[in-house]
């Protein structure tokens, strides 16, 4: 079943005499499930397309589908709800409320769907447990490490069952073994609870644990790989000679 479905999406900024084309008649599909990620050099459209699903932006042209319904035409109550109940949100800077515990944090986003107290405590111990930070959900994000803040990031985000999890660049701010775990916590996520994420990432190591990657360069899709029965460290290889094909900057694909 496709939870997404991205049709012949078009972003244009400015006006006649200087029109950037930001996305150019892009579409796929991503099913239930799935762990997509979506790569491209900076100015490549990647972040403008995760803004379009998340309804931060809007589209030109062309329609975004979320479970089958047109959330390019949602406006009021509506598109509120269609946040707050259909989506998870992961950001490369966390987010997170710095006078509230990791605790409070995650339990937000059910406070604002007003979920009840007994069911609140159980859903938080239960993803604390599954992303192992039940040791620091009383500790208020200054006392976190960045991969603690994310993976507590990441308890908020899943905590409603959202239709699909959307994460910009949400190992950008962590170090190495950090990163390694946060996308461990990502594959346990997407397996246990069936969550369908689409990560954009300049990171190749990042995109290796989806299991399938989107490339676009200058607003149009340009590549499409799929992990199939590879290890991780074949499909980073084949990734890697994708971002070598995309051209410019490596370091600025990676």
């Amino acid at each position: 079943m496709h939870v997404l479905e991205i049709r012949n999406v078009q972003k244009y900024y400015g006006s006649r005499a200087s029109l950037t084309k930001a996305l150019d008649d892009i579409s796929f599909d991503v099913e239930a499930g799935e762990f997509v990620a979506i790569m491209g050099a900076s100015g490549s459209g990647k972040t403008t397309l995760l803004n379009l699903i998340s309804t931060i932006d809007k589209v030109t042209a062309g329609h975004i589908l979320v479970n089958k319904e047109d959330i390019t035409t949602l406006k009021g109550n509506k598109l509120n709800k269609f946040r707050r109940e259909e989506l998870g949100f992961i950001f490369q800077d966390f987010n997170l409320l710095d006078t509230l515990t990791a605790y409070e944090n995650i339990a937000l986003a059910l406070s604002i769907q007003n979920k009840k107290y007994p069911e609140i405590n159980s859903k938080i111990k239960e993803v604390a447990k599954e992303l192992n930070i039940t040791n620091i959900l009383k500790k208020y994000p200054y006392e976190l490490s960045g991969g603690q803040k994310q993976r507590v990031a990441a308890a908020r985000a899943v905590i409603t069952n959202p239709k699909l999890v959307l994460a910009d660049e949400p190992t950008g701010a962590l170090d190495s073994k950090s990163s390694r775990i946060l996308l461990e916590t990502f594959k346990k996520l997407n397996k246990d609870y069936e969550a369908t994420i689409l990560m954009v990432t300049h990171d190749a190591f990042a995109a290796s644990y989806a299991s399938r990657v989107i490339f676009i360069k200058d607003g149009k899709l340009f590549n499409e790989l799929i992990k199939g029965d590879s290890s991780r460290k074949e499909f980073f290889d084949k990734i890697i000679d994708v971002v070598t094909l995309l051209g410019g900057d490596l370091n600025d694909a990676l």
